[in-house]
């Protein structure tokens, strides 16, 4: 209704509390929305759609929890179907956030998987095709990480490996396998990062596979203009999610955000919006381009 007051966003996300808030690694049953004392927002209760993505079929990888959440219930708002992809033993989440885009009036379909795995990767474009006859919408945003205050010293060889193959190579992957089903209007949005144009010492990993999806989404939209599918990535600074109290020291959790000159930690309800813009026709003039949501870093990327 256009005399409803929403929330103002300066009251309704404050710096979480985060004491005491350690998850398990990324992966186990036990690192899941609810094992946080102080669950982030989604926008469950601020997010209202206006029909921008009417009929849509958007993939959202890392679906269940964090961005990947307030994404796809977003993007049904939008009044999209949404195909979630995450790790089974994040099933609690999956289901949750199915329930979420269901509430919207659309559907969802649950694809869990290790997108580390070639075969993960097919399966879900193949189940997506199967259930709807195309991908319009293909969200890379599946992630790892695992701070490492020792530095390169403490990156093993099988951390790197799983690092990669989550953020670069199934992004790869699932870009190769989805773009023979999308047609003009598609589009493309992968997750990078701040870390893309200033890396932490103790994030190294990442941070390179974030830079290296920067130079891969300008070059694939490059590639693929001609036939109008558009390419674009979003730029997230210090968000709220479950990844962080699960991938970084207790010391570092307490401070999380607090050095951007907004001075909080984001709430993944703040990133939702430029995914569905970016995936929008309101968007139809922007590709290879990178939308930064930090609370005000930089990202001269």
């Amino acid at each position: 209704m256009a005399d409803e007051k929403l929330p103002d966003p300066r009251q309704q996300h404050e710096q979480p509390d985060t004491e005491g808030e350690q998850l398990p690694p990324p992966g186990s049953s036990g690192s899941v929305t609810p094992a946080m004392g102080d669950e982030p927002d989604h926008g469950e209760d601020s997010y209202r759609g206006s029909g921008r993505l009417a009929d849509r079929v958007a993939i959202v990888t890392g679906g269940d929890s964090g961005i990947g959440r307030a994404v796809s219930l977003a993007f049904a708002r939008e009044g999209a179907d949404v195909v979630l992809a995450y790790l089974p033993d994040e099933e609690d989440d999956g289901e949750a956030t199915a329930k979420l885009v269901e509430s919207s009036g659309r559907r969802a379909l649950k694809v869990p998987g290790d997108l580390t795995s070639e075969d993960s990767c097919r399966e879900l474009v193949d189940r997506t095709v199967s259930e709807f006859g195309r991908v319009d919408i293909l969200v890379n945003n599946a992630a790892y990480q695992m701070a490492q205050p020792g530095g390169i010293a403490d990156i093993t060889t099988e951390q790197f490996d799983r690092v990669m193959k989550t953020n670069l190579y199934a992004m790869f992957w699932l870009c190769k396998m989805a773009l023979p089903h999308m047609t003009s209007g598609s589009s493309i949005i992968n997750t990078t990062s701040v870390q893309s144009s200033s890396p932490s010492p103790e994030l190294l990993d990442y941070a390179t596979t974030k830079a290296g999806i920067v130079n891969f989404t300008r070059g694939l939209a490059t590639m693929v203009a001609a036939d109008g599918i558009r390419v674009n990535a979003v730029a997230p600074g210090p968000i709220w999610t479950p990844l962080i109290p699960a991938t970084m020291p207790e010391e570092k959790i307490e401070s999380f955000g607090q050095q951007t000159p907004l001075g909080r930690v984001g709430q993944p309800a703040e990133l939702a919006p430029a995914y569905v813009f970016l995936a929008s026709a309101e968007a139809s003039y922007i590709t290879a381009e990178v939308i930064a949501v930090t609370g005000g870093m930089p990202v001269p990327v």
